[in-house]
């Protein structure tokens, strides 16, 4: 879609140009009729009565004065999710045949003081249970809290559209491949700090620095900030001008981005031939990203290299880090075909190193703050370190509210003397792996959007790994996985 159409059919603020397709551009993460962060969404076409369609409307633009200047909205999820694993993380993990369920409350109200002014908070809770569960923490379990909580002033500087957001938050301003908002577990990703944008016609920039929120407390509004834990950069964003390809119109956006992590602790630990070593952390991200339509061809290619240095805890010997990341999707949307049949590639580099070695550069790239959950792999076995990555994908939309996709992805290891790693680091399995090849891992998934605050989404994989690795110990495994998501 067009900026304005998503705008119209959808409800995200006006940034123009940038809300094209699911509105990303703008920096604020995929807005359509809900967003992600739900303070991305602008409800206040709803002033005029007449526009209300929806039960759920009354909720989402209250006027507290009499013209309505000062006016309040409510946002709501409610989540189930279970899954099931028959050897889950390549057999590493027991007890076999798990079943894990999940339940997590996101409910937040959104206040606009005139147009320059808005605060926003977000309550969480969340609870899990099943049968040979494992892993259950502060971001499965979590008594009620403060997800997030900023103010927010706005105006317009130099022909731009400004703003300015302190205190708790989302963030999703960054590749969906690097850094999205955690959503295996039942508690998201959120940052304490502020963040700074503007956006023009055809160009926005934005900068930031947060500390992570501490969710690890098992007390009532006990979550503080993280100070081991930091994330800050900038990001330009460049819509060059529309173009025609294959006769129909094309666009594309072009991200040039720093983004820095300073890791200590576990976070920051790094891998050895019998464990990790512990430090602190700091890894610099330059990248570029190019993305857009082409006409039928959708495509998103992007680099990143990393640098930064790792100190040993204790000695504070420091080893310099240099590491790289290739991204790459290019699909094709058949035309006038009545199951809007999109067929692409997807490709991912992510480097190793050597985990023996003691000294020299580091070079195995780290994503530490969760990906978007099915970028690379379903079962989430896979992470961006040491990975070669090949996926074919077709995808199929029979219904307007069906939406069928089944994905093919290979894996290899990039450095056969690093190690295979998984979200929370590196796998230790029972013999030696020597191989390159780690397995494959067909996946289908179905969504179903039942109605507009209901939507049903089903995935299932089969990871099958390779010879090398069985004999190492690793093992083949299904993993399913089902939502039942309520959202206004």
């Amino acid at each position: 879609m067009t900026g304005a159409q998503n705008r119209i059919n959808g409800h995200p603020y006006d940034w123009g140009v940038f809300n094209r397709g699911n509105g990303e551009a703008a920096g604020f993460g995929p807005v359509g009729q809900y967003g992600v962060a739900p303070w991305a969404e602008d409800w206040s076409r709803l002033r005029n009565s007449t526009k209300h369609d929806d039960p759920f409307d009354v909720l989402k633009y209250i006027p507290l004065t009499p013209g309505g200047s000062v006016w309040i909205s409510f946002s709501g999820e409610t989540r189930l999710r279970n899954w099931f694993e028959s050897r889950p993380n390549l057999g590493t993990q027991k007890p076999n045949d798990s079943g894990r369920f999940g339940v997590r409350n996101l409910y937040g109200a959104d206040l606009h003081v005139g147009t320059h002014l808005r605060f926003f908070g977000q309550l969480i809770n969340a609870d899990a249970a099943g049968w040979g569960g494992y892993g259950y923490g502060s971001t499965y379990r979590k008594r009620l809290d403060a997800q997030q909580a900023f103010v927010e002033t706005k105006w317009n500087l130099l022909g731009a559209k400004t703003g300015f957001m302190f205190g708790r938050q989302q963030f999703l301003d960054a590749p969906s491949y690097m850094l999205y908002n955690r959503e295996t577990p039942n508690v998201p990703l959120s940052w304490d700090g502020f963040r700074a944008y503007a956006i023009w016609k055809r160009i926005r920039i934005d900068a930031w620095d947060f500390v992570q929120t501490n969710d690890s407390e098992n007390k009532m509004f006990h979550d503080t900030e993280n100070y081991a834990t930091r994330l800050y950069g900038f990001d330009t964003t460049w819509a060059p001008p529309d173009f025609r390809f294959l006769g129909e119109r094309g666009y594309s956006f072009v991200d040039a981005f720093y983004i820095g992590y300073k890791l200590s602790g576990a976070a920051g630990a790094i891998s050895t031939p019998t464990g990790t070593a512990q430090g602190s952390n700091t890894r610099n991200n330059f990248g570029v990203r190019w993305h857009g339509q082409a006409g039928p061809i959708e495509f998103s290619v992007g680099g990143i290299w990393q640098g930064g240095v790792f100190r040993y805890a204790g000695t504070n010997v420091a080893r310099n880090v240099s590491a790289y990341a290739i991204n790459s999707i290019v699909g094709y949307r058949v035309p006038k075909d009545n199951l809007h049949t999109f067929a692409g590639i997807q490709t991912d580099v992510y480097s190793g190193g050597n985990d023996a070695r003691k000294s020299g550069d580091i070079g195995t790239y780290i994503s530490p703050f969760n990906p978007q959950t099915n970028y690379l792999d379903t079962t989430t076995y896979m992470t961006a370190s040491n990975l070669i990555s090949f996926a074919p994908l077709v995808r199929i939309t029979p219904f307007k509210s069906v939406s069928i996709q089944i994905k093919y992805p290979l894996f290899w290891r990039d450095s056969t003397n690093d190690r295979v790693y998984k979200s929370s680091g590196a796998y230790s399995f029972s013999g030696n792996f020597g191989g390159k090849f780690i397995g494959m891992a067909p996946q289908a998934s179905l969504a179903w959007q039942i109605n507009t605050h209901l939507s049903w989404t089903q995935y299932v994989s089969r990871f099958m790994t390779s010879r090398a690795l069985n004999a190492a110990g690793g093992s083949s495994g299904t993993y399913y996985q089902s939502n039942l998501v309520f959202r206004f």
